[in-house]
């Protein structure tokens, strides 16, 4: 390579400057040389501007950097003081062009040189990439954005661990798209130690330390392989520190005992019930220790670790050892299963460094972008019974609301902080990407002052409990769709997406669309059309029939039928009402949608509740399907190319999203069809409509053969065993469950035999049945209400709360009642009739509710003219409203602000 005046670039580093002087600094300023130097632009770094300098300068500066702030002035910006704050911007010096790359800290300066990466990576002309032609000035909503990588395959999982080429991508990936924060599980791979096969790390202390003064060990451990674990998770720690992210280490299970575990592949022998504790606490204190990167520690605390809950002198002890390592140390404790006192004695310890709580995001899964409005029926407090009375006598009974929610740790007076956790029960395998769900995640994370959100990442628990086979992690059959540089490399749109919108929900969209013209040239526009409308069909369908909220049980994305005719045995949805049959399924938010037999319900009584029904999702659902189906056709029936960079796996990667975008689209008309097809069910069951009962099984036709061209399109990629765990519910493929649909629809079918041809039932009556399903599905509601909510409240003081109709519709009004409650899932909604007030209503929240720790959330519901109902302000019509209202107390909002 020749340099050339107008060809080379000179990235300076003020070492005066504290920001830029820092190590992550200098590796991703050797970052945006590397690349530079890949596109044929000779860079060097220097630590200050060369009077000799030819071409471009690079400016890197900080907040104390005179010649950066000089440079934003004239070009009318200021760098924000929040910090990972960045600005961009191109400026001149001594008559030479300068872009500008300034952070508010280290971090920040971090990633404004990785977006100029990002930019000379994906542009036709990389020299051009550097120029900015208006300032870029963001700032973080969220003070953390944390993707999680566990390890829970010894046959998947063990060679990513140890591969340090590996670490070096995978890493640069995530601290590009602005992720802060990476956290690397152990131990997660089982519920509860019983019927352990692969232990490896499930325990995780003594596959990689030997901790003086207990003789504890390993039974069938390689000699050598413990200091080998050690060393690379030490370099792991040095690998996340060098690009400056918060280095954050989940110890999940500290059982040391497996139950009716006889096929284990690793035992622990040398700890008893008396020294258990005293070896958990020396044990992390050494581990600490050993790993001097770790910032943080992330602890299951309720019974699934191996301890049973309200064990507090244990939790107590091993809290000692984080706080005395000799450094401080974050403690985060997974919600479930918490309460006041635990969280006391973990803000006790003083490790230093803070105590983040963190609650489940819907569950254990991807739902719609808000927190739900209300948990299911079944979260409610119980009296603890059996062996779940001595393990789980707080999440699985006094507690029960907070297994799957954040419960009530949201009050305003809190000492710890709190961190959303979204866990991978919904989509595992398929590629996901739209950024505007990203975005509202993004906005989500931030409810009740809460510090930010934690991803796990696609592909978790893939080969868990000892299900792991030899082979490819990604699970495709063909090696031609395998991504070159591992499996987490198809979902970098994902990373992208999620990385960056939580930084900045409203960031620009060339952020994400440079890759797409870069991978896909003029078909961009289609590829991002068609996996953004598919990526929201799992999401929606996941909080409105939601058979589990466990992860381990309920899979959408390779549905496990629930039949709509027979209930089916307990397993896998233990957690779906009896009788176990589709009409009977809760959504994951009863505030907002009613199940198919409530809809029959209020459709036979003529006394809508304004929830959205059964029709309403399969009507959002076919829509989302045919937009994705018409954006790939299109995309399908334009040129090849093989991206704009050249890239030879080009090909691959247009495959792969094809393919994962048709088996999403083809899902989504299956849920749609079902959901007509149980709604008719239903309807028969009340009515002996025989035409009802055949209308149901059209559509049970149209779901069979949705799923059958999701399970083809499946066949043509993906092997015929897709293992997240033993039992057939996580594994094998979708043709698999055609099986189960075929059964249920012939029990459809043997309904319609013994039906009467005009009629059905004796006794029962169609005069109040609607002839068609059709008719139902008419949309009866109204828009959202005018309202503006009143602001910050006083603890103790009334809030009145006033809503109008706007135009037209007010004529359509006929009443208006308000549901409000705490910001606490423990608690039920009060429910008021607002009072006609000139053009609107209003009611008032009394004083002595408002009189409590918590914020307030609200909502409306809507009855009109001629049987219409909604609620307000609702989802809004691309399902990114938050259909609810949060008011902060005023005081609590004073204290964040200082």
């Amino acid at each position: 390579m020749t340099e050339t005046a107008a060809g080379s670039v000179t990235i300076v580093l003020d070492q005066a400057e504290p920001t830029a002087a820092a190590p992550a600094v200098g590796w991703a300023a050797a970052e945006l040389r590397e690349a530079l130097g890949r596109r044929g632009v000779a860079a060097q770094t220097s630590r200050g501007i060369p009077a000799s300098a030819r071409g471009r300068v690079v400016l890197a500066g900080g907040p104390e950097s005179r010649a950066a702030r000089d440079l934003l002035t004239a070009v009318g910006a200021a760098l924000p003081v929040e910090p990972e704050a960045l600005a961009l911007a191109t400026g001149s010096a001594n008559g030479r062009p300068v872009t500008l790359a300034a952070g508010a800290d280290a971090r920040g300066l971090v990633y404004a040189l990785l977006e100029l990466v990002d930019r000379v990576r994906h542009a036709g002309d990389p020299l051009a990439a550097l120029d900015v032609p208006g300032p870029v000035v963001e700032r973080p909503a969220n003070a953390v954005r944390s993707i999680m990588r566990l390890f829970s395959s010894d046959v998947h999982d063990k060679g990513w661990f140890h591969d340090r080429s590996w670490w070096a991508t995978y890493l640069t990936e995530l601290v590009t798209h602005r992720f802060n924060r990476f956290n690397l599980a152990l131990g997660l791979g089982y519920d509860f130690p019983r019927t352990i096969q692969d232990a490896y790390f499930y325990f995780p202390y003594p596959f990689l330390l030997e901790v003086p003064g207990f003789a504890v060990r390993v039974t069938a451990l390689p000699e050598g392989e413990r200091e080998r674990n050690l060393a690379s998770l030490r370099f792991i720690g040095e690998e996340v520190k060098r690009r400056g992210l918060h280095f954050q280490l989940g110890l999940w299970t500290h059982a040391y005992q497996w139950q009716d575990s006889p096929e284990a592949n690793h035992t622990i022998e040398g700890l008893t019930n008396e020294t258990h504790a005293a070896y958990c606490r020396d044990a992390v204190r050494l581990l600490l220790q050993e790993v001097p990167t770790i910032d943080g520690v992330t602890f299951r605390i309720h019974g699934e670790s191996g301890v049973p809950e309200q064990s507090y002198d244990f939790w107590k002890t091993v809290f000692e050892g984080v706080a005395s390592c000799g450094r401080p140390v974050e403690l985060d404790l997974h919600a479930k299963g918490i309460d006041e006192r635990m969280i006391g004695n973990a803000l006790a310890a003083g490790t230093g460094a803070g105590v983040n709580v963190s609650p489940k995001y819907w569950a254990e899964h991807l739902g719609l972008p808000y927190h739900q409005a209300e948990i299911r029926e079944l979260e409610q407090p119980r009296e603890p019974t059996g062996d779940h009375g001595r393990w789980m006598a707080l999440s699985e009974a006094l507690r029960r609301f907070i297994r799957y929610g954040y419960g009530d740790v949201l009050r305003e007076d809190r000492e710890y902080g709190l961190i959303w956790r979204v866990w991978p029960g919904t989509q595992r395998l398929l590629l996901w990407g739209d950024p505007r769900f990203a975005a509202g995640y993004g906005r989500a994370a931030q409810f009740g002052g809460a510090l930010g959100t934690e991803f796990f990442e696609p592909l978790s628990f893939k080969g868990r409990k000892g299900s792991g086979v030899p082979g490819h992690r990604g699970g495709y059959a063909q090696e031609s769709l395998q991504s070159p540089q591992g499996d987490w490399a198809k979902y970098r749109y994902t990373y992208r997406l999620l990385g960056r919108c939580l930084y900045n929900p409203d960031a620009d969209p060339d952020q994400w669309r440079r890759t797409l013209r870069r991978q896909f040239g003029q078909n961009a526009p289609a590829a991002e059309e068609a996996l953004a409308s598919a990526s929201r069909i799992l999401p929606l369908i996941t909080v409105a029939h939601h058979p589990s909220a466990a992860n381990y049980h309920y899979w959408p994305e390779m549905y496990t039928d629930v039949p709509i005719v027979a209930p089916m045995p307990a397993r896998p949805y233990g957690d779906t009402p009896a009788p176990k049959r589709f009409g009977t399924v809760s959504p994951l938010d009863p505030a907002l949608f009613s199940t198919v037999e409530q809809f029959a319900d209020e459709s036979i009584a003529r006394q809508p509740s304004g929830r959205y029904s059964p029709l309403d999702v399969a009507r959002w659902l076919d829509q989302l399907a045919a937009t994705a189906e018409a954006a790939l056709g299109r995309w399908t029936a334009g040129a090849p190319v093989t991206g704009a960079g050249g890239d030879p796996n080009a090909d691959a990667e247009s495959r792969r999203w094809q393919t994962d975008v048709t088996i999403q689209a083809a899902l989504g008309r299956f849920f749609a069809a079902k959901l007509r097809a149980g709604t008719a069910h239903a309807l028969y069951e009340r009515t002996g409509s025989r035409s009802l009962l055949e209308q149901g099984l059209a559509a049970y036709g149209d779901a069979r053969a949705a799923f059958a061209a999701a399970a083809a399109a499946g066949d043509a990629v993906y092997l015929d065993d897709l293992t997240f765990g033993p039992d057939h519910w996580l594994r094998g493929t979708w043709r698999d469950r055609l099986a189960a649909i075929d059964e249920d629809a012939a029990a459809m079918t043997g309904l319609l035999d013994g039906a009467a041809a005009g009629g059905g039932k004796p006794g029962q009556t169609t005069s109040r049945a609607p002839v068609t399903l059709a008719e139902l599905e008419i949309a009866r509601r109204g828009g959202p209400l005018a309202h503006t909510p009143p602001g910050p409240f006083r603890r103790g003081e009334a809030v009145s709360i006033r809503v109008a109709a706007d135009g037209a519709q007010e004529e359509q009004v006929a009443g208006v009642r308000l549901h409000y409650r705490h910001a606490n899932q423990a608690e039920r909604y009060e429910v008021v009739e607002m009072e006609r007030n000139g053009d609107g209503y209003r009611a008032a929240i009394p004083a002595a509710y408002t009189d409590s720790p918590y914020p307030l959330q609200y909502f409306f519901d809507v009855r009109g003219a001629q049987g219409a109902a909604w609620l307000s302000p609702g989802l809004g019509p691309d399902l990114t409203g938050r259909p609810y209202y949060l008011l902060r107390q005023a005081a609590a909002l004073a204290t964040a602000t200082r």
